[in-house]
């Protein structure tokens, strides 16, 4: 047994002894985390190596280290330890010094430059920050020397399941139409957890519905909603309230969740008919009601809401389907009965109409409830009313002669009274649209009759408007118009349709055609103007011109023969006698001016003047305006030279007697009054044109012409006439002042 007890207890030990030569030297532990050690191998060492040994063999790294980890959200009263650098280097003799850089070195991790355990000395949150890098160097003490090239390790955050899910989109609003089958998709919704979804279940949800059932199921992992019930009615129901649960750690306990609401609303279909709220509607209308007007609304009630509840309503029988029609009314959703002809109160009191209600949008799924539609009956009686006169006819057309007589009758228009009592009936002429009162109206029998004589010419049509009063109510009247026209007699005569006035070449051929000319009738035949034309009796073998009928009902005049000359004869006048195909016809008698002219070869005229013919033969127009142009030179040369002739007599040099430039006269006579005025005539002062006709005689005495004429006396000249003069008079009560101004 002790053999055997000592094989069992060296088969225990063996593989022990061998984990402990390959694990690493040191493995320490801190509360509540676990601690990493990095190491590195002796370079002393490598410097004892052969130089063959350094060139066959890799420098290894001094640092062997791993990744090291804390736990997030750790709080407790000590920095916690995340894990400790050591180097091979190291023989504990303290000439070592670790030195730590990098994310959070210093604030949020501290090194112990001589151990190399490193702690945590803040509160670590992976959602702010899931990783730090840092790098670790050791230096001697001493000199700061590097010992070792720096190396880097990442800390990580351990996450822990410290945050609920979140649903960052909600409160939700879905919509899904009524009378959806089951499982029907309505939404889905998602929410968010921050905690590592990598790491352990912290953040694997399931969803849940916490209210809103039984009408609502959800699936756990995807959180799509969808109905669990068939056929959800939204007359009955149009809202429901879903409140959805998300909770992480894979739904069990211990996790955290959170919570939703979603809002389902049912949309409507067309699956209810509209239905009349009465089967029998009555409505009573007066007869006399303007066509067009709303007579009554009849309304079927639709459940269903928007178009779904729209509605079409239509009269599919009765009495009185000519006389109404119903329209349907988008806002209201009721149909409106209306008036389309005119009642007769005393015709027909009463009518029944049948009128439909019919949805505008069917929804075949659902066509097997049976007809979307409804009827119902409509009674409408009609009222008696005191109507106006009603005429016979809607409009009338009369006819007359222009040359009707005064007061014959030219037309009748009749009118009665449409209710029982049957009130006689007045007649009127608007004179409003007859201001020359042409025509009168006998006020029992409405005959028309003509007032003022007819002119087609001037007016053919007349329009007027006849009134009917009821004479037991003056207030009901009627109108009617009235158009008459005038009709046509031939009584105008044809004549030239303007003035004509013909050139005949001197040069012209016989035959050749000198003028067209064409007739207008102010009356119109009904089988249009066909005119006549003919010479006078006297001129009918005129010797000089003959005419010719054209087809379009002109008439050409021609010469006879040629060489007519201007000289014997300038003008010639053709009288020309044009007939109507009237009933008489009528005629009159045009005259055509023909005018002898001197024309060039290709018929051109150039001169209609008998004058022109003086002149001397052979002279040509070159040579008159030749002729005219020397004379017109000749008359500028002897202007010029007489101009001339005046200023060379005039002396250069002034006499010092006459260098006067201004004689000032005053005169302080009292004026005579009315005997000055009379003195002198002011049209002269007025005219300066006519002064010369009233200057005095030269060597009358200034004395006696001043007791004769007191103004004139300025006007007069010393020794002669000056060729300048300037007056100024100043009335001033009955002083006179003159200035006078002569200059040379």
């Amino acid at each position: 047994m002790p053999e055997r007890l000592a094989e069992m207890l060296l088969d225990l030990w063996t593989p022990l002894i061998i984990l402990w030569i390959t694990l690493p030297p040191c493995i320490y532990m801190a509360p509540m985390n676990q601690s990493h050690v990095l190491m590195s191998g002796s370079p002393l060492e490598l410097n004892s190596l052969g130089e063959e040994q350094r060139i066959l063999n890799r420098s290894k790294r001094g640092w062997v280290w791993n990744q090291m980890f804390v736990l997030e959200e750790f709080s407790g009263p000590e920095p916690i330890l995340v894990g400790r650098l050591h180097t091979d280097l190291d023989p504990g003799s303290k000439k070592i010094k670790y030195i730590l850089s990098g994310d959070g070195a210093g604030t949020i991790f501290q090194i112990n430059d001589v151990t190399g355990d490193i702690h945590a000395i803040k509160r670590l949150d992976r959602e702010e920050k899931a990783e730090y890098t840092l790098t670790a160097q050791a230096v001697d003490w001493e000199t700061s020397k590097p010992l070792e090239p720096p190396s880097e390790f990442i800390i990580k955050v351990q996450d822990i399941n410290d945050n609920a899910p979140e649903f960052l989109n909600g409160p939700y609003h879905a919509t899904v139409p009524e009378m959806s089958i089951l499982g029907t998709s309505v939404t889905n919704v998602t929410a968010t957890d921050a905690d590592d979804p990598v790491y352990g279940n912290s953040a694997k949800l399931v969803y849940s519905i916490l209210e809103g059932q039984p009408y609502f199921s959800i699936e756990p992992e995807t959180a799509i909603i969808k109905t669990a019930l068939p056929n959800m009615d939204r007359e009955a129901k149009e809202e429901y309230l879903v409140v959805i649960q998300a909770k992480d750690m894979g739904g069990h306990s211990g996790g955290l969740s959170g919570t939703t609401t979603l809002t389902v609303t049912l949309t409507d279909v067309n699956d209810n008919p509209p239905k009349f709220a009465q089967s029998l509607y009555h409505f009573s209308v007066p007869e006399d009601v303007v066509l067009g007007t709303a007579i009554g609304r009849v309304k079927a009630n639709d459940q269903d809401i928007g178009e779904n509840a729209q509605s079409s309503y239509d009269i599919i029988d009765g009495d009185g389907t000519a006389l109404f029609e119903i329209t349907s009314d988008a806002q209201a959703q009721d149909g409106i009965i209306r008036l389309r002809k005119p009642l007769d109160f005393e015709t027909k009191k009463s009518y029944t109409l049948k009128v439909e209600a019919a949805n505008v949008h069917i929804d075949p799924r659902f066509s097997g409830r049976g007809p979307f539609k409804d009827t119902a009956t409509v009674k409408i009686v009609v009222e008696d009313a005191d109507e106006p006169p009603v005429f016979s006819s809607p409009t009338y057309l009369l006819e007359v002669h222009e040359n009707a007589a005064l007061n014959s009758v030219i037309g009748q228009v009749t009118a009665r009274d449409p209710d029982i009592t049957s009130s006689p009936i007045r007649f009127s002429i608007d004179r409003h649209t007859d201001l020359e009162r042409q025509f009168n109206i006998n006020a029992d029998d409405g005959k028309i009759t003509l007032a003022t004589p007819l002119d087609r010419e001037l007016s053919v049509w007349h329009n007027i408007t006849i009134i009917a009063t009821e004479i037991r109510n003056h207030s009901q009247i009627s109108r009617v118009p009235v158009a008459i026209k005038v009709l046509d007699v031939n009584d105008n005569a044809p004549e030239f349709a303007s003035e004509y006035e013909a050139f005949l070449c001197e040069n012209g051929k016989p035959g050749q055609v000198i003028q067209t000319v064409s007739a207008m009738d102010k009356d119109d035949p009904k089988n249009g103007h066909y005119f006549l034309y003919s010479l006078l009796p006297e001129m009918v073998n005129n010797p000089n011109f003959t005419i010719k009928k054209n087809e379009d009902n002109s008439l050409s005049i021609l010469a006879k023969h040629n060489g007519f000359n201007r000289q014997k004869q300038e003008v010639y006048l053709l009288p020309i006698i044009i007939s109507d195909s009237g009933n008489p016809p009528l005629s009159s008698t045009s005259t055509l001016t023909i005018r002898v002219c001197g024309c060039s070869n290709d018929g051109v005229v150039q001169s209609c003047n008998v004058e022109a013919y003086v002149l001397p033969i052979g002279l040509s127009m070159g040579a008159l305006i030749a002729i005219l142009a020397c004379i017109i030179l000749l008359l500028v040369i002897v202007v010029l030279f007489v101009t001339l002739r005046r200023h060379k007599n005039e002396p250069l040099i002034i006499k010092d007697d006459e260098d006067v430039r201004e004689n000032i006269i005053r005169y302080d006579d009292e004026g005579g009054g009315e005997e000055d005025t009379e003195a002198f005539d002011i049209a002269t002062l007025q005219n300066p044109d006519g002064i010369n006709g009233f200057l005095p005689r030269w060597g009358l005495p200034i004395q006696w012409w001043e007791e004769r004429n007191p103004i004139q006396t300025c006007l007069f000249s010393r020794s002669r006439i000056p060729r300048s003069l300037l007056f100024i008079f100043f009335h001033k009560d009955t002083k006179i002042n003159c200035i006078t101004q002569w200059t040379t």
